[in-house]
C-alpha cells in the first residue's frame, strides 16, 4: 500500500496547508483559473485524495455530462496508477466507485434549493450521503453571494467541505487584496483559495488565500502532460 500512501501524502502542506483535508469542515475552498488551464483536472485529484481515503465525495457539474465528468475521474486515476505502479489498480478503482456520486445540471436551471432537494432526496432513501462536494461550473455572477450564503448554510448542516472551480479572465486585473476581481467581494466566505497561474509552458499552483503566500518560485506546480499535481523538486503529488 506504499504508493497510495503516496498518493494520500498531503502535496499542500509546503504551501502552508497542514490539514489534510485542505479547509476545514463546513469550510469552502476555491480553484481560481482561466478556461482550459486545468480547474476540473485539479479538483478531480482533490477528490480521488477523498475517495481513497473511503470519503464520499457529490461532484456536481453545471457543464458537462456525467460521462465526461466520470471520464475524467478515470483519466487522472489512470495517470496516479501509471505514475506510481498501482496494481491492480482496477480493484482499487472498483472500490472507491461507491464513494462517489456525479450529479450533473444545466447552468441556467440551477438553484441552491434545487440542490439540497436533491441532496435530501439521496440522504433520505440512503442513496448517497457526501463529506465532501465539488462544484464545477457555478456562476460567480453579481447574484453570486446569496446563493453561496445558502450553500454556507447546507455545508453548517451537513458538516460538509465544499470546492469550486472559479473561472477568471486573461485581462482582468487583481482587486486590492490580490484577488481577481470577480472573486474578490466573495472571498471572505472562502478559507482556501488557490490558483493556478500558466507561466510560459508551465502551470504554477499559487496560494492567494489560507496558506503561505507563494511569491517567487511555485513549489507546487500542474504537469501539463498528465495534468497532475507535482512538487517542483520531486513527482507527482510527492
Amino acid at each position: 500500500m506504499l504508493n497510495i500512501d503516496l498518493i494520500l501524502h498531503n502535496p499542500f502542506k509546503i504551501m502552508g496547508y497542514d490539514s489534510e483535508d485542505i479547509i476545514p469542515e463546513n469550510g469552502f475552498g476555491a480553484v481560481l483559473a482561466r478556461a482550459g488551464v486545468g480547474k476540473t483536472a485539479f479538483l478531480v485529484q482533490l477528490a480521488l485524495r477523498a475517495l481513497l481515503k473511503n470519503k464520499n465525495v457529490l461532484h456536481i457539474s453545471l457543464n458537462d455530462p456525467v460521462n465526461k465528468v466520470s471520464l475524467w475521474y478515470k483519466e487522472v486515476f489512470n495517470n496516479l496508477a501509471k505514475q506510481y505502479s498501482i496494481k491492480p489498480s482496477s480493484q482499487i478503482w472498483e472500490a472507491m466507485l461507491p464513494h462517489r456520486f456525479i450529479m450533473t445540471f444545466k447552468a441556467e436551471g440551477f438553484s441552491v434549493p434545487k440542490l439540497e432537494e436533491r441532496m435530501t432526496d439521496l440522504s433520505e432513501q440512503n442513496i448517497f450521503s457526501p463529506q465532501v462536494v465539488i462544484i464545477d461550473g457555478f456562476p460567480f455572477d453579481e447574484s453570486v453571494r446569496e446563493s453561496l450564503s445558502d450553500l454556507k448554510a447546507i455545508a453548517r448542516k451537513l458538516s460538509l467541505h465544499v470546492w469550486f472551480a472559479v473561472r477568471t479572465h486573461r485581462h482582468e486585473e487583481p482587486a486590492s487584496d490580490g484577488m481577481p476581481v470577480s472573486f474578490s467581494n466573495v472571498s471572505d466566505l472562502f478559507d482556501v483559495a488557490i490558483q493556478l497561474q500558466p507561466e510560459g509552458k508551465e502551470i504554477h499552483v499559487l496560494s492567494l488565500k489560507g496558506g503561505r503566500s507563494t511569491t517567487g518560485f511555485p513549489e507546487l506546480r500542474l504537469d501539463p502532460s498528465t495534468m497532475l499535481i507535482k512538487n517542483t523538486s520531486s513527482s507527482p503529488l510527492q
